[in-house]
C-alpha cells in the first residue's frame, strides 16, 4: 500500500492525543496530504486544528486504513461508529492497550483485516518502538502498510503471535516508566552522596540518555559495553557487585517487574 492509495482512499485516525498527533506529524512530514486524513476526536489540540485535515467530519465510505488510537476505556464508544467499514478492504490498526484482536473482530466484523500494535511513549518524539501482529485477514501488503505508518514514530517489530503482546507490554510498553524511575533513584543516590538536587538530576538524566544512545548506535552487546566501562577492582566494579547480585540485585528485581506488568496485561485482556 503506497501513499497514493492512502491519498486516494483516505486514512482515518480515531483519537488524536499525544500518540495520534505524533503519528499524524510523521505522516504529513512524509508527504501524506492533509486532505486525505480524517480525524475523529472530541477535544483536538490547536495544532491538530491547524493541519487542514477533515476534523470530526463524516468518514469516507472506503478508507484504506483506520488507526484506532483512542484510550482503552473509550473503545466501547468508538468501535460501533466504525462497524460499517468492517468486513471489507479497510485495514484497522489498533494502538489501544489491552484490547485483543478477538474483541476488535467482534466489534468490527470477523472478516475485517486487523493489526494490533503496542507502541510506547517515546513515540511522541519519534524515538518509540512498536510491536505489531495481524489477524488472518491481513494481507502482506497491508502488514507492510501498517509497519510503514507506525515507523513514522520509531522502530517497528513484527510478532509471531498475539500472545507475545503481553511480554512486549511488560518490557517496552511499560519500560519507559522503569527507566524514568531509574533516573529518579540515581539522582536521589547522588544527592545522598552530597550533590545538589539540580546537579544530581542533570547527571542522572544525561547518563541514562547517553548510555541508551550508545547502546543503540553501536549495536554492541550490552554486556560488552558494560565490560568496556569496568576496570578490575575499580569504582564501577564496586557498584556492579551490588547491582548484579543474583539474589538482591537488579536481575531478579527486573525479572519480577516485567513479569508483573506482563501478568497485568493478560488480566486486562481477559477483562
Amino acid at each position: 500500500m503506497q501513499n497514493s492509495e492512502l491519498a486516494q482512499r483516505g486514512l482515518v485516525l480515531m483519537g488524536c492525543g499525544k500518540m495520534g498527533s505524533a503519528m499524524l506529524e510523521g505522516w504529513l512530514a512524509r508527504g501524506l496530504p492533509s486532505s486525505s486524513v480524517w480525524i475523529s476526536d472530541p477535544n483536538p489540540s490547536d495544532w491538530v486544528k491547524a493541519q487542514g485535515t477533515h476534523l470530526n467530519a463524516p468518514l469516507p465510505p472506503d478508507p484504506a486504513v483506520v488507526i484506532v488510537a483512542v484510550k482503552p476505556q473509550k473503545m466501547v464508544e468508538a468501535l460501533p461508529a466504525l462497524r460499517a467499514l468492517g468486513n471489507g478492504d479497510t485495514l484497522f490498526v489498533s494502538v489501544a492497550a489491552g484490547t485483543t484482536i478477538a474483541t476488535l473482530e467482534a466489534a468490527l466484523g470477523e472478516r475485517s483485516p486487523i493489526v494490533r500494535a503496542m507502541p510506547n511513549t517515546p513515540a511522541a518524539i519519534g524515538q518509540g518502538i512498536t510491536a505489531i501482529v495481524g489477524n488472518a485477514h491481513v494481507s502482506g501488503a497491508q502488514m507492510d502498510a501498517a509497519e510503514a505508518l507506525l515507523s513514522a514514530v520509531g522502530d517497528v517489530v513484527r510478532l509471531e503471535t498475539e500472545a507475545q503482546i503481553d511480554a512486549v507490554t511488560g518490557v517496552s510498553g511499560s519500560g519507559p516508566a522503569y527507566v524514568f524511575h531509574l533516573i529518579e533513584c540515581m539522582a536521589a543516590a547522588a544527592e545522598a552522596e552530597g550533590l545538589s538536587p539540580e546537579l544530581a538530576l542533570q547527571l542522572a538524566r544525561a547518563t541514562v540518555a547517553g548510555a541508551g544512545a550508545l547502546a543503540v548506535r553501536t549495536g554492541e552487546d550490552p554486556a560488552q559495553l558494560r565490560r568496556n566501562v569496568t576496570s578490575p577492582n575499580g569504582t564501577t566494579q564496586a557498584g556492579l557487585d551490588v547491582l548484579m547480585d543474583t539474589d538482591t540485585g537488579l536481575p531478579p528485581l527486573i525479572r519480577r517487574t516485567v513479569a508483573a506488568a506482563s501478568a497485568r496485561s493478560r488480566e486486562l485482556a481477559r477483562g
